[in-house]
């Protein structure tokens, strides 16, 4: 138990930054959902899910390789190197590629021809990111989540510190005619979105000049033999990221090319749907703390004589978690709805699929850990393309049917389905204690409590305030019963 404490208050660390850091971000979306129409906001969509799917190119997962031999101390210093060198290689070469096609990658998105500086800005940010990505790794590696937090919020808070003076505070000076001389030479309001990936370039930037101490220590040494071995295990890996993009990004760019209306009709569907699925995302908060906790843990931990009960043990407390940040975001959706301007609210029956989509996803990273562990990277690649197969067939399927509906139902789908098919097949590879039952009857009082509040809110409740009240009081009984559940354990753990 005192292992599972380390990771729970490791978790606590990171879970903190990404809170904070998301609730910052979260206050871009209501300014950016109020200030550009929905079409623009699909460009910008858009453009994040293709940053997403080429940044598995840039990394090729070798941060996931760093941990798998890096964890080894005698070997850590020549795998960071080896690695980080490779990396800022392929990164020059790719980035420089971004740069000198960025008019002919315009010409394919179908964007305007001066929109070619969102393509320039976004090769850059993707370079910086890439090579923060490894010295990152070694922080979490390390078990020093305080700095890696306090770097990663530093570049949060200077991105968006720069969005709300320059697209909050700015216009509102010119409309005032309040230092109107010193603001027309700093804004030009027809930049329009191209500020969002300006100001993400300058926090990147500064997250790389914030990891000086880590990038100087890499030698001046590259490990030929050991890049080998580094490559071959992450391979495959690259493979499932590839899948996991195309599963979690791919529905965005379907929809402009499947649904029947004009390009710019169908971006206005894609910048609804994001929208949306910003609030689908608050249950990743707790997900994305808890990766970059885990993962690092699961590896230094591989041998230890309690492991696969141990791993069993946290992939349950991570359910609970997760169907109580499910039932959280549901129950008071009513609140939460003001993240975004209301021509967006349309999409909202898409927030509950999502989110168990979200969850799935979680438990997909627990279950997935066995073939990292094992070396069977390979199989977790088919497995990720099985999932990536069934993305495809269901969005080019339901898209032209039900529109964003059917990107959200493919995406749960595809979720759950790859879950089952990593939990039964690492039972042959690593057989983890996993407790299904009670993991299974959490995620369904959480579904059974949120009917309820559904049904006492639409048929019984007076106002809004009630009916609040009451989903409180379901949350409450959640919390109680997972508490007498597992009481014994939570107090092993405090």
């Amino acid at each position: 138990m005192s292992l599972l404490k380390k990771l729970a208050g490791e978790t606590a660390i990171y879970g903190l930054s990404s809170i904070i850091g998301r609730v910052l971000y979260y206050l871009l979306t209501p300014l950016y959902t109020r200030i550009f129409l929905t079409g623009e906001y699909g460009i910008v969509s858009e453009l994040y899910a293709l940053t997403g799917f080429l940044m598995v190119f840039f990394i090729y997962r070798m941060e996931t390789a760093f941990f798998r031999y890096g964890t080894d101390e005698k070997q850590r210093e020549e795998s960071y190197s080896t690695a980080l060198w490779s990396v800022t290689g392929t990164t020059l070469l790719l980035a420089s590629m971004l740069l000198i096609f960025s008019g002919e990658i315009t010409s394919w998105l179908d964007y305007k021809p001066e929109q070619s500086i969102y393509i320039t800005i976004f090769g850059l940010i993707l370079a910086f990111d890439t090579l923060a990505e490894i010295p990152l790794a070694r922080l979490r590696l390390e078990s020093r989540p305080m700095r890696f937090a306090a770097i990663r919020l530093t570049g949060i808070s200077i991105n968006v510190g720069l969005n709300l003076f320059f697209l909050m505070l700015c216009p509102w000076l010119l409309r005032e005619g309040i230092a109107t001389a010193f603001v027309e030479k700093i804004y030009n309001p027809d930049f329009g979105i191209g500020y969002i990936f300006l100001f993400n370039l300058i926090a990147s930037a500064a997250v790389l000049l914030l990891l000086t101490p880590e990038l100087r220590r890499v030698k001046w040494n590259f490990d030929p033999a050991l890049w080998r071995k580094m490559f071959i295990y992450a391979a495959p890996l690259i493979i499932a990221s590839l899948a996991g993009i195309v599963n979690e990004m791919l529905d965005r760019e379907l929809l402009k090319n499947l649904l029947p209306g004009t390009t710019a009709e169908n971006l206005s569907q894609i910048g609804i749907y994001s929208g949306c699925y910003k609030l689908a995302m608050l249950l990743s908060l707790f997900t994305q703390a808890f990766r970059y906790a885990a993962e690092p843990f699961f590896f230094a931990n591989a041998k230890h004589k309690d492991a696969k009960w141990l791993y069993g043990q946290v992939t349950k407390f991570f359910t609970i978690f997760g169907a109580l940040a499910f039932l959280g975001v549901m129950l008071f959706l009513d609140v939460f709805k003001y993240f975004i301007d209301e021509p967006y609210w349309v999409g909202l029956r898409v927030v509950p699929i999502l989110l168990m989509a979200n969850l799935f996803l979680g438990l997909y990273y627990n279950v997935s850990i066995w073939y990292k562990l094992t070396d069977q990277t390979m199989l977790g690649g088919w497995i990720a393309v099985g999932g990536a197969v069934i993305t495809i067939v269901l969005n080019v399927w339901w898209i032209p049917r039900t529109g964003y509906m059917g990107s959200a139902w493919a995406t749960l789908i595809c979720y759950a389905s790859m879950t089952t098919a990593c939990w039964w097949w690492g039972r042959k590879y690593y057989p983890v204690v996993y407790e299904l039952k009670r993991m299974g009857g959490y995620i369904a009082f959480s579904l059974v409590l949120y009917v309820a509040g559904n049904y006492f809110e639409n048929n019984i409740a007076a106002g809004q305030t009630m009916a609040l009240a009451f989903n409180a009081i379901l949350v409450l009984l959640f919390l109680f019963v997972a508490y007498r559940m597992e009481r014994q354990a939570i107090r092993q753990l405090l």
